[in-house]
């Protein structure tokens, strides 16, 4: 059974980063990002029939499989966690392979010398 638990944005970081630390030899943490209100739907409509703004937020788990982690972030703490969010998946991404790009002008000529071919010989049964 997975607990889950809801953290202040900062502890989640800590936490987060920790989770990163224990996967790196083997394992992996899922995160997921949602909008939310952290409200029913029957309070939302409650709150639309009255005229009232209903604030939105921004619901972030995580889980290594055993346990998982969550927070709600609002507007104004927005910037500066996704700021941090992205400085520790910067830092702990390391295990990601660049993909192989094959070079534009040798991908290019390679393609012209094979039309080339293509209408040599195509010209040469025609004759």
């Amino acid at each position: 059974m997975v607990v889950q638990v809801r953290l202040q944005p900062d502890p989640f970081l800590n936490e987060l980063t920790n989770m990163f630390e224990r996967t790196t030899e083997k394992g992996s943490v899922w995160v997921t990002l949602k909008h939310s209100s952290d409200k029913s739907k029957v309070q939302r409509n409650k709150m639309k029939t009255c005229g009232e703004k209903i604030e939105y937020r921004c619901l972030v788990r995580a889980t290594d499989g055993k346990k998982t982690i969550s927070t709600l972030v609002g507007p104004k703490d927005h910037q500066r966690f996704q700021a941090s969010y992205a400085t520790i998946l910067k830092a702990r991404m390391t295990a990601l392979r660049k993909r192989e790009r094959k070079d534009k002008r040798k991908a290019a000529d390679s393609d012209k010398k094979e039309d080339s071919k293509i209408r040599s010989t195509a010209s040469k049964t025609t004759n």
